[in-house]
């Protein structure tokens, strides 16, 4: 099949090399020239493991190419994918300005039956605003779809490829054929193909990440309770989790969510539910929730070491989640900017958001080389991002190349009964 997908962020990029891998000849559009002439030459401006090996691929084959040329692409396709940003807006709502110009200039470039896909994550009604806004600019017959995304940063292209679901709301017979058509490679293994409107379509991709959001707040306030009452939320955790009627998925306590998806979905459901004069309060506790776990860590210190001005902390692991150098709401930026206001200095390491890091902090923060690096000289080390080189570090070295050996586990991937055993102070997240 001939595909455009306009817009090559986290979601486009994805999208555009894996259906290439698939056969399609794909055209990626992108109005910003420096990044097409990046991706042109090979270069990929996020971390997703697999997907520069992906791209290089396809575009050695030539089914995957790009442009900044937006009526080339949909001159040259028959589906054309919308995939460009929906940030949110002062309001909490998913702002659809970039959604709406580029349906406007899809309308334009028409020249034939089109199938315009919404790939953005958006709020109900988005497909009825699109095809508003394309029918104003062209007398071709076109259809719109829903099509949301269900990618984890850090596994995308497995999710993709395999993914568990794929979700469609077509209005009419046509649409729906071709996208069965397009995503039957990706589903032989059984994954169902879900038909629906787009009303329905659209609500799916908020309600599921609104759903995982919950279960992390509800598991991280189950963690404070347990550090209040003397319970241990690893046990709690791991009966609950054999329930099988809730299963053990999105059950660890920590420091909070993070990342593009889970705290702006959650805000514009909240959003889209209230302009229908709706009160969505389980999310709201949620979004609460969330905010004051971030800087939980920053209260144990401030409890274990009363002032922190003067401190060292080195802080381990800066991304949202490890896998990705994703750092937006990441839980490593409130922790740190706390700890700098409070007159510590921070000594930072992750394996690949530290270029993300300095852009935010600047010289603020001390960028370690490695790992270990991070530690020297620290009053404390804080686990923020449970990256895999972390779990199994040297403890003897790190103890000698702190000042004072306190941990402050924010993932609960340590033993702390070990660490204790070699003499190291350690706090955790509900755990005795």
């Amino acid at each position: 099949m001939k595909i455009a997908v306009i817009g090559t962020g986290y979601v486009g990029l994805v999208a555009g090399a894996c259906l290439a891998e698939n056969g399609n000849d794909v055209i990626c559009v992108d109005k910003d020239a420096a990044k097409v002439r990046a991706l042109q030459r090979g270069r990929i401006p996020i971390y997703e493991p697999g997907l520069e090996e992906l791209v290089r691929r396809n575009r050695m084959e030539r089914r995957l190419t790009f442009t900044t040329d937006l009526s080339k692409g949909v001159k040259g396709s028959q589906i054309v994918f919308i995939a460009v940003g929906t940030p949110t807006g002062e309001d909490g709502s998913a702002d659809l300005r970039h959604v709406l110009d580029v349906a406007r200039q899809i309308g334009k470039a028409m020249n034939g039956y089109k199938v315009v896909v919404d790939k953005s994550t958006v709020p109900v009604g988005t497909a009825d605003k699109v095809r508003e806004a394309i029918k104003k600019e062209t007398s071709h017959p076109f259809s719109v779809v829903s099509n949301p995304e269900f990618l984890k940063q850090g596994a995308a292209i497995e999710d993709f490829m395999k993914p568990d679901r794929v979700v469609i709301g077509a209005d009419d017979q046509r649409s729906a054929e071709i996208m069965k058509e397009l995503y039957a490679p990706f589903t032989r293994t059984g994954a169902p193909v879900m038909m629906m409107d787009p009303a329905s379509a659209e609500l799916c991709k908020y309600a599921a990440n609104a759903m995982l959001a919950t279960r992390i707040s509800f598991m991280n306030e189950v963690a404070n309770v347990c550090e209040l009452v003397g319970a241990d939320v690893d046990h709690v955790r791991r009966a609950v989790a054999s329930d099988r009627r809730i299963g053990a998925a999105f059950l660890f306590p920590g420091v909070g969510y993070g990342g593009s998806c889970f705290p702006k979905d959650v805000k514009a459901m909240m959003k889209f539910a209230s302009a229908k004069r709706y009160d969505f309060e389980i999310l709201q506790a949620v979004e609460n929730v969330n905010e004051r776990q971030k800087v939980r860590l920053f209260g144990k210190m401030t409890q274990h070491f009363g002032s922190l001005k003067g401190k060292r902390i080195g802080v381990w692991g800066l991304a949202f989640k490890p896998k990705t150098d994703d750092m937006r709401e990441a839980p490593a930026v409130p922790l740190i900017n706390a700890l700098l206001d409070a007159g510590a200095a921070v000594s930072a390491y992750d394996p690949e958001a530290m270029k993300v890091a300095k852009g935010i902090f600047g010289a603020g923060v001390a960028f370690a080389d490695k790992s270990y690096d991070a530690a020297s000289g620290a009053d404390a080390l804080a686990l923020v991002t449970e990256w895999n080189e972390f779990r199994e570090p040297d403890w003897m070295k790190i103890k000698k190349a702190m000042r004072t050996p306190v941990i402050f586990d924010g993932r609960n991937i340590f033993n702390g009964e070990q660490l204790r055993g070699l003499g190291f102070t350690y706090y955790s997240m509900g755990r005795r």
